[in-house]
Parts: C-alpha cells; sequence; structure tokens
C-alpha cells in the first residue's frame, strides 16, 4: 500500500533534515570512527614526518616502527584492527614512504639519527607511554629508545627483528664486507642486488607458504620509492650504518634483563635475512615472553595478519592494563 503524497513529502522532508542535521554535526566535530586511520604530516627537526593514526580516543598506545624497504604502509591492515580498542601511531622515517626525503648531504642518515627524530616524533605527538612494535629496521631504532626511555616502553611486540648475533647469518655476509670496506665497487654490490625490484618482491614473497595471498602492491609502491632520485644513495647509507647495530647489542639486552618489559614475539620462520636463530635469543633476557613461531616469511603480517592481531591484543588484554 503506497503512502499518500503529502504525507510522504512531510516523511521525506523530516528526513532530509535529519541527515543535514547528522552531516552538520560531524563535520563541525572532525568526529570519525575509532578503527579509520587518519593519514598525518607534522614537521620534526625540519623534516615533515608523515604517520597514520587511529583509535585517537583510547588511551593506550601502540607504536609501530616499520621495515627496510617499506613505510607505515605495512601496518595498513594492522591499524583497524588494534584501533577499536588502541591508540595507534604508526611514522615513516626520513627517506621512506611519505616523510621527507633529504639527501644525503642535507640529513644524517644513520640509526642513531633516525632513533633520534622518530623519539623526538613521539614526543611531538604525545606518545609518552606506549607499547612498542618493531620489525626489521624497526628493531634498532626502537630499542635505541626503549634502553633511552626506559619508563616510557609498557611492553614490546618484536617481529622479525633482531638483537642477537645469532641472527645475522647468510644474508649479511655482502652487508658486512660493506661495513668493513665502503667502496664503490661494494656499494655496487649491495645496490644491484637489494635495491631492485626483484629483490623487493624476494622480500615480500620469499619463505611464505603461498605467494599468491601477498599482494603486488606491496613491492610495486616500495620500489616506487627506492627508485626516486638519490634514494639508493641514501639506503646504501643505512646499509653502512646498520654496522653500528651489533655493537649495541649487550646494551640492549641489559636493558632487557634490568627492565624486563612484558614482551610478545613473532616471528616468521620463512625469513631468509632475520633467520628464526635470532628469535630464540630474546628467551634468555625476558622472563614474560609470549614467544609464536610462525609459519610465514619476512613481512609475517601480509600473510598472517590476522593470527598476528589476535595475538596482540591478547598480550594487550593480559599485560596492559587500559585507563
Amino acid at each position: 500500500m503506497f503512502l499518500k503524497t503529502d504525507k510522504y513529502n512531510s516523511i521525506k522532508s523530516y528526513l532530509m533534515l535529519v541527515a543535514g542535521v547528522l552531516m552538520i554535526s560531524v563535520a563541525s566535530t572532525g568526529q570519525v570512527q575509532a578503527s579509520q586511520t587518519l593519514h598525518k604530516t607534522i614537521k620534526v627537526q625540519g623534516q615533515d614526518i608523515f604517520y597514520r593514526e587511529a583509535g585517537v580516543e583510547n588511551k593506550k598506545t601502540i607504536v609501530l616502527l616499520h621495515g627496510f624497504p617499506t613505510s607505515s604502509h605495512m601496518y595498513r591492515d594492522l591499524i583497524p584492527k588494534l584501533s577499536k580498542l588502541y591508540h595507534v601511531i604508526a611514522p615513516d622515517y626520513p627517506g621512506f614512504g611519505n616523510s621527507s626525503m633529504p639527501s644525503v648531504t642535507e640529513f644524517e642518515y644513520s640509526f642513531d639519527n633516525l632513533a633520534k627524530i622518530t623519539d623526538a616524533f613521539l614526543a611531538e605527538v604525545g606518545a609518552d607511554n606506549f607499547t612498542l612494535y618493531v620489525m626489521d629496521y624497526g628493531a634498532p631504532v626502537g630499542f635505541r629508545i626503549a634502553s633511552a626511555h626506559p619508563e616510557k616502553i609498557e611492553g614490546l611486540i618484536i617481529q622479525n627483528g633482531n638483537a642477537y648475533d645469532e641472527g645475522l647469518r647468510d644474508f649479511w655476509k655482502p652487508i658486512k664486507a660493506y661495513w668493513q670496506d665502503k667502496s664503490a665497487e661494494n656499494a655496487k654490490l649491495l645496490s644491484d642486488s637489494l635495491l631492485t625490484i626483484g629483490a623487493t618482491e624476494w622480500q615480500y614473497t620469499n619463505g611464505t607458504r603461498n605467494k599468491a595471498l601477498i599482494s603486488p602492491d606491496n613491492w610495486i609502491i616500495d620500489q616506487s620509492k627506492l627508485d626516486r632520485p638519490g634514494n639508493k644513495e641514501i639506503q646504501l647509507e643505512l646499509f653502512y650504518s646498520y654496522g653500528t647495530n651489533p655493537a649495541l647489542y649487550p646494551e640492549w639486552q641489559e636493558y632487557f634483563r634490568k627492565h624486563q618489559p612484558p614482551t610478545l614475539l613473532v616471528w616468521g620462520k620463512g625469513d631468509y635475512i632475520f633467520p628464526e636463530e635470532g628469535a630464540h635469543p630474546y628467551k634468555r633476557d625476558l622472563k614474560n615472553l609470549d614467544f609464536h613461531i610462525l609459519d610465514t616469511g619476512h613481512f609475517a603480517l601480509e600473510e598472517d595478519g590476522d593470527v598476528i592481531a589476535e595475538h596482540i591484543l591478547g598480550f594487550m588484554k593480559k599485560n596492559i592494563v587500559r585507563k
């Protein structure tokens, strides 16, 4: 049975009025759903630092630090899974993703400096206390911050991020040679073998159960950033600077032993870059360690993102008391 025209128009007008009020309310407050990701940029030490943020109304913060050769893009699917309950922040380092990319003559591309600017970024956005997710390059950046400011760290989430000599095996031989001899010949060897589209794709697919599950958007996006003029020089500087990290392993291990941050470890066992041998030594130093070896590769989130998210939510619920 159809409504009479005048009654229909009355209802239609009322609904349009309500919709308009709601639109004005949302527009005026700028509110978004908790799980929606915001894409922001702020100035830190003269550099534009891009970051993803979600769950801003939640009290407890999780900071996600990315690896090489990617950016906060690697966390694009994880952030909504965590931000319904937690405040999540994921920055891009200078030279990566959507942050500034000053040349090697304008900016010191070292892990010491990446840690300093990331630390300053966290202070700028008000992340005073947080759980720290580290992966690949995120480990030497994050562990520098954690050991310098143990009072800020409520927990650690370690995913294929190294802090032990056992974790630097065959993959690292040509890079170790570069540490010893920073020659043009050794630099070219690394550039030709590690900074190509084939190498970037390999990082995502090697060691996975099913390569068809890994989106090619990953290596296409990452490689487009690597191929920017001047970026390969940046990456070579960081390959060289990585040689400063093993000397700090004892300091980071002492931080683990002394401060005993509750820690979740999720590690793709098929990772050739940071093999499983680098995961087990954490057991020596951390007493409250939730330890999981996953049947996947280096970028474990791509194949086991749901599994890792569930581990994180369980870990946070057990160890990090929400306000």
